[in-house]
């Protein structure tokens, strides 16, 4: 099973991405900021990252400079999905390593989770 890490600070969507993608088979850890990002870091390690960029403690581009910076998750995949639409924060993500950034207003939770399941390429089982 594929192991999705949702960096979403509103509680809602969290909530509707984690079970859309339980429904489609991925584990799901929860975060809503730098710090539990980290945290769960020191436990788990998903196989992706869905990492929003503004967040009510850190941002989204300082996370993603210190994940590819750390030898243990320099290769967990992160794909932006924010709704900040800004060419030069684009250009840092892609420039520290994100796959994709996406921004959420053009996504519904099903296109999503195609989005991820073509970067990580989950075994479907059954």
């Amino acid at each position: 099973m594929k192991t999705i890490l949702i960096v979403e600070d509103e509680k809602v969507l969290r909530e509707m991405y984690s079970q859309k993608f339980a429904e489609n088979g991925f584990a799901t850890l929860l975060a809503k900021d730098e710090n539990e990002v980290f945290d769960i870091l020191k436990k788990e390690t998903p196989d992706i990252i869905l990492l929003d960029i503004l967040l009510p403690q850190g941002d989204g581009i300082d996370i993603l400079k210190t994940l590819k910076a750390n030898e243990q998750t320099k290769n967990i995949k992160v794909l932006v999905f924010s709704n900040l639409d800004d060419p030069h924060i684009k250009k840092q993500a892609q420039t520290f390593g994100a796959e994709k950034y996406l921004i959420k207003t053009n996504f519904t939770p099903k296109e999503l989770l195609g989005e991820v399941q073509k970067i990580i390429k989950p075994t479907i089982v059954g």
